[in-house]
C-alpha cells in the first residue's frame, strides 16, 4: 500500500536519469496559483474542469533514459506533455470539493485515443503527490504509457495534491468518484487539444492504486462513469482482503511491524473520519501517541516523519483491546472492512483480469492477492495471476509494470 514505490523509485529515478538533463527538459514547472488551488463550496457538475497548468514535458528519448529501473519497458514512441488538473469532484458524504491530478497527452497526436489511467499507491503527504512532485514516479509511470500513445491519466485522490482536507485513506468510495470524475474532466480537457477520448478505459495501479483499480473498474463496468466502460484492468499487489489476509499478516508476521504500525494508524484515523471507529484517540492508541497519531497524518508530513513519530510495532501503538478488535474486528471496523474486501467479491469484470504479486512482499502479502482472484472466480470472472516471484512491494511494481505498459501499448 505504501508510498515506497515514489519515494524510493523516485529517488533512484531523478539520480540516474532526471536529473542529467537541465530542469527544463522536464518542462517549466508552475507553482499553483491562487486561484488554481482555492476551493468552492459552490455545487457544480462532477468532473468540470477548474484549472489546468502544464507540469512537465519530456522527449521519447528522455522517456526512454528515466524508465531505467523498469527494465522491458517499450520505447516510447512518442514525447509527452503533462498537466496539472484540478476538477470538481464529491466527499465521502457526497458533499462538493476539488481534486487534483495529471492528464498526459502525446505529443503530435490528435484524434480519438486510449486513456490509460493509473491508480497510485499509499501516500501521506500532499506534497508528493504526482500532480506537485516533480521527481514523482507515480507520474512517470503515467507518462510512459503517453509515451506508448495513449492518454495517462491519473488522479492524486481527495486530500492529496491540491485537494482540501485530509486524505480518505483506503475509502472505495471517493477512490471510485476522483478516478472517475478525472476522466470527466479530462475528456473536457482533452477536445481543447484535439484529442478525443476513446469510450473503452485501461485502468491500473499500484498497492493502495491496485484496490481502488478494482473499485474503479467496477463502477466503469456498471456503466457510472458517463460514457466510459472497462476496456482492461491490472492490478498490482493490492490489499485486496482486509479481514482474510492482510489485517491478520499484520500480526502474524508476514509483515514488518513497523510497515505494519504505519498502514494501521493511517487506516484508523482515516477511517474514524469516514465510518467512526473512535470518540476519543485515547480509546484506541496508547500514550504517548494518542495525542499526536491524528496531527501525523494531516498531509503535511513526510513519510520518515511519521515513521519517526510513530513506535516499532502495533502493539505499542495500539491499547490491548484495539489490538484484540484488529485482530477480530467487529462492529463498525467490521463492516467497514467488509465493504473494503467487497470489491474483488461483488462484481464480475466483463474483461480478463491481470493479477501481480511478489512473494517476498513484505508491505502487502501476497496473499490478498490470491484472495481477490478467488472472488472473482467464483463469480465467472477470467483471472490471471502473475508471481513475479521472489520480490519485495516495490521489486513487485518494478517487474510488473514493464509488461502493463506493453499490454496496454496494444490499444494505442
Amino acid at each position: 500500500m505504501t508510498s515506497r514505490l515514489t519515494k524510493t523509485v523516485a529517488a533512484t529515478l531523478a539520480t540516474a536519469a532526471l536529473l542529467t538533463f537541465p530542469l527544463s527538459a522536464f518542462g517549466a514547472v508552475s507553482q499553483p496559483t491562487l486561484s488554481e488551488a482555492a476551493v468552492s463550496s459552490v455545487h457544480a457538475p462532477r468532473g468540470a474542469l477548474v484549472s489546468a497548468v502544464p507540469v512537465a514535458q519530456l522527449t521519447a528519448a528522455q522517456l526512454d533514459a528515466a524508465s531505467v529501473d523498469f527494465p522491458g519497458t517499450p520505447p516510447a514512441s512518442y514525447g509527452v506533455t503533462a498537466y496539472r488538473l484540478i476538477y470538481r469532484t464529491i466527499d465521502h458524504d457526497g458533499r462538493p470539493t476539488t481534486a487534483s491530478g495529471i492528464v498526459v497527452l502525446p505529443d503530435g497526436r490528435r484524434g480519438a485515443l486510449t486513456v490509460a489511467e493509473y491508480l497510485h499507491g499509499t501516500n501521506a503527504t500532499k506534497a508528493a503527490a504526482a500532480s506537485v512532485d516533480d521527481t514523482s514516479t507515480d507520474r512517470l509511470v503515467t507518462a510512459l504509457f503517453a509515451g506508448q500513445g495513449l492518454v495517462g491519466v491519473a488522479p492524486d485522490y481527495l486530500g492529496l495534491g491540491l485537494g482540501p482536507g485530509p486524505h480518505p485513506y483506503l475509502d472505495t468510495k471517493t477512490e471510485t468518484t476522483a478516478s472517475a470524475d478525472l476522466l470527466l474532466a479530462a475528456r473536457t480537457f482533452a477536445a481543447k487539444h484535439g484529442v478525443a477520448l476513446k469510450r473503452d478505459v485501461l485502468v491500473t495501479g499500484f498497492s493502495q492504486g491496485g484496490r481502488a483499480t478494482m473499485g474503479f473498474g467496477r463502477a466503469l463496468s456498471r456503466g457510472e462513469v458517463g460514457p466510459f466502460r472497462l476496456g482492461a484492468i491490472q492490478a498490482v499487489a493490492g490489499p485486496y482482503d482486509l479481514l482474510g489476509s492482510e489485517l491478520p499478516a499484520s500480526f502474524d508476521g508476514r509483515l514488518l511491524p513497523a510497515t505494519a504500525t504505519f498502514y494501521l494508524a493511517y487506516l484508523m484515523t482515516a477511517w474514524n473520519r469516514t465510518v467512526g471507529l473512535y470518540d476519543d484517540p485515547r480509546e484506541v492508541f496508547q500514550a504517548p501517541y494518542a495525542s499526536t497519531v491524528e496531527g501525523l497524518f494531516d498531509g503535511t508530513h513526510t513519510e520518515g516523519e511519521i515513521h519517526a513519530g510513530l513506535p516499532n510495532t502495533p502493539e505499542e501503538l495500539f491499547t490491548p483491546a484495539f489490538i484484540r478488535q484488529l485482530q477480530h474486528p467487529t462492529g463498525r471496523l467490521l463492516r467497514a472492512a467488509r465493504a473494503a474486501d467487497d470489491v474483488c467479491r461483488d462484481w464480475t469484470p466483463r474483461v480478463p483480469v491481470d493479477l501481480y504479486s511478489g512473494t517476498k512482499d513484505t508491505d502487502v502479502t501476497a496473499a490478498n492477492t490470491d484472495a481477490c482472484a478467488a472472488g472473482l472466480r467464483a463469480r465467472g470472472a477470467d483471472v490471471t495471476v502473475h508471481s513475479m516471484g521472489p520480490v519485495d512491494h516495490t521489486g513487485t511494481a518494478f517487474a510488473a509494470y514493464p509488461g502493463i505498459i506493453r499490454a496496454f501499448a496494444r490499444w494505442a
